[in-house]
């Protein structure tokens, strides 16, 4: 497991190189490692300047640390790394900017690409700007493949990123995949919080600058992936974190739900920084993407759900809170837009006018159809 827990800041976002010596090492060590049973392969990651601190975890964190919990046997295989991080007065660019994500997929990508065996399953989650790089994650496997165990040196995984980057359908990229990569690779499940355009802090119009940078990334449903779910927050207004919904690739045959919830982006995240009044709210989305997880077939703790009270009259941590005050431009987010939308039960008294899906449909001005 790759993990921020209780490791010096330097540590929180380890070379590529780094992560594959360690998955050398861990498989030399495993027992039968040549004739290994199927394995869950877990991928998380956070958003922008969240960890495993308790006054910095997220709903992606704390998903972490219930699996974490599980007896070895159960426990699938986990990969966490936490957001980028504010350390030092050097990084203030690299946080507003969202630099770093692409060597984040790449660090991920060569943690699945030295574990997956064909018959294993891949779970991807993932919070605010790492909803974004699970979702982009996806689309490299989609695109290019899956290296091989043998073949998931630094060199290839960079060479195939640079294949996704410029051009995945060239005639060189797809002798690349052909020579290196997995024939299929599929994904079980895309599990995402309230994923946002926004790949940093996104101040007023300083985004601008550094969106075109990352128009590459391939973050909409591919075919390679059977689930997906991502939890939404209703009341958002602020423009620059506005949603990033999925659409339906044409003749998908997977399953995708966007739930939307009450609360803002944090809340729905679990970005609460302290304020522990909203995490009964917060812990709504919290539950609802666990109780996808087990869905799907990964064990959870028996008590799992006495951990996570939830409570949908709870205070919401709001939008204008520290950096929140920055943020001028506002209106409320546009539902409708992507497939398989439906308002949470639990937001039903605080969406009256909105056309969606419940187990009945509202009607402007507060009614409800069958």
């Amino acid at each position: 497991m790759v993990s921020c827990r209780d490791l010096p800041l330097r540590f929180c976002h380890p070379s590529l190189s780094r992560v594959l010596r360690q998955r050398r090492r861990a498989a030399a060590s495993l027992p039968g490692r040549g004739g290994r049973g199927a394995q869950d392969l877990v991928v998380i990651l956070d958003g922008t300047l969240s960890t495993l601190h308790p006054d910095r975890v997220t709903n992606a964190g704390q998903i972490y640390t219930l699996l974490s919990d599980l007896p070895w046997k159960e426990r699938p295989r986990l990969y966490y790394e936490a957001g980028i991080q504010w350390g030092s007065w050097r990084e203030t660019w690299q946080v507003i900017a969202g630099v770093g994500i692409n060597r984040q997929i790449q660090r991920a990508y060569g943690w699945l690409a030295s574990r997956y065996r064909p018959g294993d399953r891949i779970f991807l989650l993932g919070y605010s700007r790492g909803a974004f790089a699970v979702r982009s994650l996806a689309g490299v496997i989609d695109r290019l493949g899956l290296l091989k165990a043998r073949a998931a040196t630094e060199r290839n995984i960079r060479d195939l990123y640079r294949h996704y980057r410029e051009e995945s359908q060239s005639v060189a990229a797809r002798r690349f995949a052909r020579r290196f990569c997995h024939a299929a690779t599929p994904v079980e499940m895309v599990g995402v919080f309230d994923t946002v355009k926004a790949l940093g802090l996104r101040l007023p119009l300083l985004w601008r600058l550094t969106e075109p940078r990352h128009a590459f990334h391939s973050p909409q449903l591919s075919h390679n992936v059977a689930h997906g779910y991502q939890a939404l927050a209703l009341n958002e207004t602020r423009d620059a974190f506005a949603p990033l919904l999925w659409s339906e690739p044409e003749g998908w045959q997977g399953r995708v739900e966007q739930v939307w919830f009450r609360g803002t982006h944090g809340d729905i995240g679990g970005q609460l920084s302290g304020r522990d009044a909203a995490r009964p709210l917060s812990n709504i989305p919290l539950v609802w993407m666990l109780e996808k997880l087990e869905a799907r077939g990964i064990a959870l703790p028996p008590d799992w759900r006495d951990r996570f009270p939830c409570d949908p009259a709870a205070p919401s941590i709001g939008a204008w809170r520290g950096w929140g005050r920055l943020f001028l431009m506002r209106h409320r987010r546009a539902v409708g837009q992507g497939s398989g939308e439906r308002l949470h039960e639990t937001a039903r008294h605080v969406a009256p006018g909105w056309r969606l899906p419940l187990p009945g449909r509202f009607r402007p001005g507060g009614g409800e159809t069958a």
